[in-house]
C-alpha cells in the first residue's frame, strides 16, 4: 500500500508540472504571437512610410529642380530641403534676411507648402522645421563651450527671423495658417550639426546654412501600438 501511495503521489506531481508547462507553453504562444502581431503592424508603417517619403521627395525635385542651382540650395534623401549659400542667405553675424533670400523664400515658400498640405502628405506631417545651423567659428570667443552658446542664439535669431518673414508672407499667398501654426517651428542648432568635408573635417562655408525638414507622424504611430499592446497585454 505505500508502494502505492508513492505511485500515485508522484503521479499527480508528474500531471501538474505537466499542467504547468501547458501554461507556459500557452504564454510563450500568446507573447509570441502578440510579437509578431506588432512587428507586423510595425514592417506595415514602415513600408508606408518608405511610400510616402518618396513620393514626396519625388514631388519636391519635380516642383523645384529647376529652382534649386540659382537658389544655391538641394534636396536631400530625407527631403530636407537645404539652403547652403550663406552670402545670400544673412550678412555675417547678423539674423536680417537679405534681400536676395526673401526673394528665395516668396518664391520657394508657397510652393513647399502647397505639396506638403495636398492629402497624400498633410496627415502624415507631424513638424516642419525651419533649422538654422553655423559653422563652429566665432571669433573672440575664448573657448568651443562660449563659441556654441554664441551660435546657438545667433543660429534661433535667424531660424526665427525666417519664421517671422514666411509667416508675414503667408497671409498674402493665401496659405492655410491655422494648419501652419499647428506644425510650424523655428529651431537654432548653433554647430551642433556640421558638414563636413570627405576627410571628416568642418566645411565651416556649408556649415552656415538654412534647412526645412518635415517630421513625420511615424514614430509616434509604432509607439502608440506598442503602447496599446502593453496595456492589452
Amino acid at each position: 500500500m505505500a508502494r502505492s501511495g508513492g505511485s500515485d503521489e508522484w503521479k499527480s506531481i508528474t500531471d501538474m508540472m505537466a499542467g504547468l508547462m501547458m501554461v507556459f507553453m500557452l504564454i510563450a504562444i500568446g507573447f509570441m504571437w502578440q510579437t509578431e502581431e506588432e512587428k507586423d503592424a510595425i514592417s506595415q508603417i514602415a513600408v508606408a512610410y518608405d511610400r510616402s517619403k518618396t513620393k514626396l521627395n519625388e514631388a519636391l525635385v519635380d516642383e523645384f529642380k529647376n529652382d534649386l542651382p540659382r537658389w544655391g540650395a538641394e534636396i536631400l534623401a530625407d527631403n530636407t530641403v537645404r539652403f547652403k549659400e550663406p552670402e545670400i542667405l544673412f550678412a555675417v553675424n547678423s539674423a536680417s534676411i537679405k534681400d536676395g533670400f526673401q526673394d528665395i523664400l516668396r518664391d520657394f515658400f508657397p510652393r513647399y507648402v502647397e505639396i506638403l498640405s495636398r492629402e497624400e502628405f498633410r496627415e502624415d506631417v507631424a513638424e516642419i522645421r525651419i533649422e538654422g545651423h553655423t559653422s563652429s567659428d566665432w571669433g573672440g570667443a575664448s573657448t568651443r563651450e562660449e563659441a556654441y552658446i554664441k551660435n546657438a542664439r545667433l543660429s534661433q535669431d535667424r531660424s526665427f527671423s525666417v519664421l517671422d518673414y514666411v509667416f508675414s508672407m503667408s497671409s498674402k499667398e493665401n496659405v492655410e495658417r491655422d494648419w501652419l501654426v499647428a506644425v510650424l517651428r523655428a529651431n537654432g542648432l548653433s554647430f551642433a550639426n556640421p558638414v563636413l568635408n570627405a576627410d571628416g573635417s568642418e566645411d565651416n562655408e556649408r556649415s552656415r546654412r538654412v534647412e526645412f525638414r518635415v517630421l513625420t507622424k511615424t514614430e509616434d504611430k509604432i509607439y502608440r501600438i506598442l503602447q496599446q499592446s502593453r496595456s492589452d497585454a
